[in-house]
This record gives structure tokens, C-alpha cells and sequence, in this order.
């Protein structure tokens, strides 16, 4: 019997996490399309055999939907869809109050964190289901589980949607032979997450049971297994990857 060749979709992956699960898809032989709005993923790509990458400002609808016809088209398909792309924008290395948020801000991580999430899953997800297999891994975060100290709402809002979306969408197509599940990190060593402050960062470590922070290769496991044949029977599950920071 031939072994299948999957195809998988990860933004954000031209450093951290989303780098982190487009070489555990390589290593085992799934062709993946790394997505950022960052051109450094152009180089990440090259670091893998047979992969590819695509700049994609997920901010502007019009670019995420021609991601989608992208990967169905040229691509050749997406059974695998990594949503891992998210922006968290601080002030003064620290995360916004409620106080300060305006309309500009918030809205924009909405589209980034939630609505390019939905629109890549709406877009791809009707294909998985023809073709009767499909793996869709939304990457959450601790801070969309319970409340972290000092983390803005709009960041925390985001990804709580995200999990339940997750939800719906896995109820929606699982009969499909399709998964949908989300990991929710805690704190991790990531481009995005050296934003912080060093004191923040201390913190964080110290808030969580095991004494430090992670590593992308440890979330990108998670990730890599949930993708597989192997984890057909998990599903809308939240994987909370975060040290022992939150035990749902």
C-alpha cells in the first residue's frame, strides 16, 4: 500500500512556533506551505526539503483569500491547516490596559488572531471534507484558557475565540473524517513573545509549575501528533501546553 503524501498550510511560520511545526511536518515526509507576512520565511522554507512559502498579510482579507485558492490550486491542497499566525502589540513592553485600548487595536488583532483563522478554515475545509480526511490545529493560548496578570484583553479575547471556534467546527465536520483541535501554549521562547519586558518574562516563568518557559519544538509535538492518522479520535480538544501555568 502506498503511503498518502499530506499537504499542510502553517502561518506564521518564518520563525518560533509556526517554524518549529513546519519541520516536524517536513521530517515525516508532509509537504508544507509556510505562510508569514514576514519575506524571512522565503529563507525558513529553504531549510526544507520540498517545502515552500508564500508572504501573506493576514490582516487584508483579499491576501488570505487568495492564500486559500493558493493552496487549493497551485498548491495541490491543503489537508493539513496549522492556524498559528497571531500578533499581540504591547506599549512600553508591557501589555495594554483596558483603558488604553482603542477600536484601531483591538480590531486589528481580531483580524489577524480570529478572523484570518476563520476565513482560511471556511476556505479549506469543505475540500478536507470531499476528500473524507482533513486536520485542522488552531494554535491557542494559556491566556485564552484563564486570566494571566498584565495580558490585554484584546490578546486574551482572541484567543478564547479561537477555542471556541475550534469547538463548533470540529462538531461541524467531524462525521467528515476531519479533526479539529488547538493547542494553548503558555509561556514560550517565540519571536513574539520576546516582545516582553525581561521582568515580564521572569514572571512568567515563575508562574507556572514546572519553573520556566518552553520551547517551540515542545509545542510543535503537539502540534505534529495531532496532525497524524494516529490522533483521528481526538476531537475539539484544547491541548494546554503551558508547563502546569493552567490545569483544566
Amino acid at each position: 500500500m502506498n503511503q498518502v503524501t499530506h499537504s499542510a498550510l502553517v502561518t506564521g511560520a518564518a520563525g518560533g512556533i509556526g517554524a518549529a511545526v513546519a519541520k516536524a511536518f517536513s521530517q515525516r515526509g508532509v509537504r508544507v506551505l509556510l505562510v508569514d507576512r514576514n519575506e524571512s520565511v522565503v529563507q525558513t522554507a529553504k531549510t526544507l526539503p520540498g517545502a515552500s512559502a508564500r508572504v501573506v498579510d493576514l490582516s487584508i482579507e483579499k491576501e488570505v483569500l487568495d492564500l486559500a485558492r493558493y493552496a487549493r490550486g497551485e498548491f495541490g491542497g491543503c489537508d493539513i491547516l496549522v492556524n498559528n499566525a497571531g500578533i499581540n502589540p504591547k506599549r512600553e513592553g508591557r501589555g495594554y490596559r483596558t483603558e488604553e485600548i482603542d477600536m484601531e487595536v483591538w480590531n486589528a488583532v481580531m483580524q489577524v488572531n480570529l478572523a484570518a483563522p476563520f476565513l482560511l478554515c471556511r476556505e479549506l475545509l469543505p475540500a478536507m471534507r470531499e476528500r473524507g480526511w482533513g486536520r485542522v490545529i488552531n494554535i491557542a493560548s494559556r491566556a485564552g484558557r484563564t486570566y494571566i496578570p498584565g495580558v490585554s484583553a484584546f490578546y486574551s479575547v482572541s484567543k478564547a475565540g479561537l477555542v471556541g471556534m475550534t469547538r463548533q467546527l470540529a462538531g461541524e465536520f467531524a462525521a467528515s473524517g476531519i479533526t479539529v483541535n488547538c493547542v494553548a501554549p503558555g509561556p514560550v521562547d517565540t519571536p513574539l513573545s520576546l516582545q516582553s519586558s525581561k521582568e515580564t518574562l521572569a514572571k512568567s516563568a515563575a508562574n507556572v509549575a514546572s519553573a520556566r518557559r518552553g520551547t517551540a519544538e515542545e509545542i510543535a509535538a503537539a502540534v505534529d501528533f495531532l496532525a497524524t492518522p494516529a490522533a483521528g479520535f481526538i476531537c475539539g480538544a484544547c491541548i494546554d501546553a503551558n508547563g502546569g501555568g493552567f490545569m483544566g
